[in-house]
């Protein structure tokens, strides 16, 4: 019997595996529900933070696949501009100051006050590129030593049951919907402003690829690209006049490491599915089924073609209910058909399930993607 560490390995490098891989996650948006949960995972997991280590606790007490997820170890400088920051009780107001002139962004904490959303995008009209620009222009990046540490501290302690991730900023088109503009003001920029756009991308993309090639020198097996893409904000038309050569040449980056590259992509795919197919990119991260998404696996892999695979997240859809034929005939629906190879599962914990909902889901999946038992020692 191979590693679970080997195992995904081969799912992702064409070979054929022992079993299809389950993998849990954990961060601030998706964790376990503490109600009824074992003391001891309680206080293996702690209070839930961003790339910490609930991840592998999680993973390890349901006897799942790892892949862990940390951030880049790269230090940023600046020369030029200066960043202005004022904290309220619930606001954080964020004011750059260029060559080229201000920009104002405005962060408010959730009630949950780990999360925060903008009500105030730095970007507000196309008069506000040449100064975004001029930020990613100021940037100076360099390898952080303990941040390197910390990536090996993190792959020691997963060893041979998993793979370790790092997730980067998302391609110059995914964050300015996501972080710098909002999706509104995008579509006007798209329309109105289509080269501007395409000149700052050029200057951002310049720095995330500096930003890839310090991190391909970490630990890590595989480099992570979150666009959170969807047909909802960003259309094929503008993945492809914007992500392809950006996809390709993260993931030419990445090979030229020995590195994997992963595309974050959770939302409406269906669409975009046959551009992922004309890249270089080696997996779709977080691919989301119905009814959340709008593509199943089956059709997913018809679409993207038999060498990219699918990690797929199977949380959204099974939930369970008070009938658990309903949580049953979710996982069913979603897993048939799927394929066997070039497929991972990943398996969320929301707030509003126990650890007793997960363990029934997983048990389900299970059933369509039995693991070996581990060889007595």
């Amino acid at each position: 019997m191979v590693t679970a560490r080997r195992n995904i390995l081969r799912v992702l490098e064409h070979e054929q595996p022992e079993w299809v891989p389950i993998c849990g996650h954990c961060d601030p948006w998706n964790q376990p529900n503490r109600e009824g949960m074992d003391p001891g995972l309680a206080i293996g997991m702690g209070p839930v933070g961003w790339c910490d280590e609930s991840t592998i606790a999680f993973s390890r007490y349901l006897g799942l696949d790892i892949i862990d997820f940390v951030p880049p170890p790269v230090a940023v400088t600046r020369r030029c501009v200066s960043v202005d920051s004022v904290q309220d009780d619930r606001d954080t107001i964020t004011t750059w100051h260029t060559p080229a002139g201000d920009l104002r962004e405005v962060l408010r904490l959730c009630r949950d006050e780990v999360t925060s959303y903008r009500v105030e995008h730095a970007v507000k009209s196309p008069a506000d590129l040449p100064a975004l620009a001029a930020i990613f222009e100021d940037m100076g990046l360099a390898l952080d030593d303990a941040a390197l540490g910390a990536i090996s501290h993190r792959a020691e302690l997963i060893g041979d049951d998993g793979i370790l991730m790092c997730f980067l900023d998302g391609t110059p088109l995914g964050m300015m919907y996501r972080v710098y503009s909002g999706p509104e003001t995008l579509a006007y920029l798209w329309a109105d402003a289509r080269q501007a756009l395409s000149d700052l991308f050029s200057v951002m993309e310049q720095r995330y690829k500096e930003w890839f090639g310090l991190t391909c020198q970490s630990r890590v097996d595989a480099l992570v690209s979150m666009d959170d893409t969807s047909t909802t904000v960003i259309s094929p038309a503008m993945f492809e006049a914007f992500n392809l050569e950006c996809t390709n040449g993260r993931a030419g980056l990445c090979h030229a490491a020995g590195k994997l590259y992963f595309h974050h992509s959770c939302g409406l795919l269906r669409d975009l599915l046959p551009l992922y197919r004309q890249t270089d990119m080696d997996a779709v991260h977080a691919f989301t089924v119905p009814p959340i998404g709008d593509v199943t696996i089956a059709e997913g892999r018809k679409r993207l073609g038999d060498r990219i695979t699918i990690i797929a997240g199977v949380a959204p859809l099974a939930e369970v209910s008070a009938d658990p034929e309903t949580m049953r005939r979710g996982v069913r629906e979603l897993l048939d058909g799927a394929p066997r190879d070039h497929l991972i599962f990943m398996l969320a914990a929301y707030p509003h399930k126990t650890m007793a909902d997960t363990r029934a889901v997983l048990g389900e999946c299970r059933t369509y993607a039995p693991r070996p038992p581990r060889p007595l020692t």
